[in-house]
């Protein structure tokens, strides 16, 4: 491929995965406007599955993109998925019951599981080894910059033109991101052998759904020991279990049980799940500490964020370009497995009189430590893989990031809903800093897994 088709396709790339990214934090500032558009202030418990539809949807479709573009092609694949994406935005804009938003938001969600997933595939083709670090670091930007940004948008688009338009939004930048990639994308199909796996990942999206269930629901909308929860945690231990033994029997698994053999995806994924869980609930949390603690509003607690976004940006492109240079991972992640601990300590030691720029300080050390980790712990379970095993592989890193992600914003919930049992009458947000302590353990076993991975190889090609 030519440079200029190359960056054409690398922009088509990073525009669908901004979207789907997007639309997992953009809509929450604007659920109190919908519940009172929708159906009245008393339907929240029932908004609140706008958000959660389309993660769902997301998370549980994302493994399978990777092996179905094997079969079809990486460009009609993702043009098909953006398609989707966008004729779900359009119907989530039209919707006039709350009802009507879930099913479109869950449509929308189906798409939406490729828009990260293929991407980071196809920009590990499109560029050698040695360039990969630097490449995927935009994505971890991309990331960086809808998830802390995605409430700071919703905000505005809501006060200028109301809720509707977060989704109208998607149109057109679906639209060029389609333009981009049916023009400049331009990668060899894989020789696989045209199966997919569809019993695989009928299996892992049921286990991934009950999961998430678990996580939302337990403690919350029903006990932990209740019927439902824990029939719930049943059912994935079944579906767990059942996919393990389907992997090892299929012909062209969704997830080769062959990849557990190499040290270093042992490593990686456990790893990229808490930090999904790490950077999922700190990241939903603090601009809620935020408003509560400075009294700043929608827009200005979004803004506060930037020493995190900035940090996070800088240092994952300079350190996608180090790495490249070197060739030398392990360095990288274990510094930032020791900066998030290091991030996550000091923000636990916030208090109601603590001046902003002492927490300004707190999130930037945080980005930093999270910019050092994200995208590298992607581009070295990509070079760990085979070329037939590099759309599993990827697939496998970015679902299990989403599913952390997903699961440290319940669990970071259900610790903060502890925290505020038995305070003095005060906000409940003023005990996010308690709830950001147990961030710093968790990232001490993100330094041991670290640890654990094998001394590099060589990346250049």
């Amino acid at each position: 491929m030519s440079t200029a088709l190359t960056r054409s396709a690398t922009a088509g790339l990073l525009i669908g995965m901004l979207l789907s990214v997007l639309d997992q934090t953009v809509v929450a500032v604007a659920l109190p406007d919908i519940a009172a558009d929708l159906g009245g202030s008393g339907s929240m418990d029932a908004v609140g599955w706008i958000v959660t539809s389309y993660v769902l949807a997301s998370t549980a479709t994302g493994a399978l993109y990777g092996r179905i573009s094997d079969r079809f092609g990486r460009r009609p694949v993702f043009v098909t998925a953006i398609v989707v994406f966008v004729v779900g935005s359009a119907l989530c804009g039209l919707a006039q019951t709350t009802a009507q938003l879930i099913a479109a938001r869950t449509f929308q969600g189906v798409g939406a599981g490729a828009l990260f997933v293929l991407p980071t595939i196809a920009l590990s083709e499109l560029y050698p080894k040695h360039l990969r670090g630097r490449v995927q670091s935009l994505t971890g930007g991309v990331f960086a910059l809808a998830s802390v940004g995605g409430p700071l948008a919703g905000g505005l688009i809501t006060d200028a033109w109301g809720w509707r338009w977060i989704f109208y939004v998607n149109l057109p930048l679906g639209l060029v991101a389609v333009a981009l990639t049916a023009f400049a994308l331009r990668l060899p199909r894989n020789d696989g052998d045209g199966r997919v796996d569809v019993t695989g990942a009928v299996l892992i999206a049921g286990a991934t759904v009950g999961l998430l269930l678990v996580a939302e629901w337990g403690g919350r909308a029903y006990t932990w020991t209740s019927g439902v929860i824990l029939g719930l945690a049943v059912a994935v231990v079944v579906l767990v279990a059942l996919f393990v033994w389907w992997e090892r029997r299929a012909a062209n698994p969704l997830l080769p049980p062959r990849l557990f053999a190499d040290p270093t995806l042992r490593a990686v994924l456990p790893a990229t799940a808490l930090l999904g869980a790490l950077l999922g609930g700190s990241v939903v949390y603090l601009p809620t500490y935020l408003r509560a603690a400075y009294g700043m509003g929608a827009t200005q607690a979004g803004l506060a964020l930037n020493p995190y976004v900035l940090t996070f940006m800088a240092i994952s492109s300079l350190a996608g370009a180090r790495v490249g240079a070197s060739g030398r991972f392990k360095p990288y992640l274990l510094t930032g497995s020791a900066v998030v601990v290091l991030g996550f300590a000091l923000l636990s030691l916030l208090t109601p009189g603590t001046p902003y720029v002492v927490l300004a300080v707190g999130i930037a050390v945080l980005g930093a430590g999270f910019g050092l980790l994200m995208q590298n712990l992607v581009v070295v379970a990509q070079n760990a893989a085979s070329p037939a095993d590099l759309a599993a592989t990827t697939s496998a890193v970015v679902s299990v990031r989403g599913l952390g992600l997903s699961l440290g914003v319940a669990v970071f919930g259900i610790l903060l809903a502890r925290q505020v049992q038995g305070r003095t009458p005060g906000p409940g947000a003023m005990a996010i800093p308690d709830v950001l302590f147990w961030g710093a353990p968790a990232a001490v076993v993100l330094v041991a897994l670290m640890a654990l991975l094998p001394a590099d190889r060589a990346t250049q090609s």
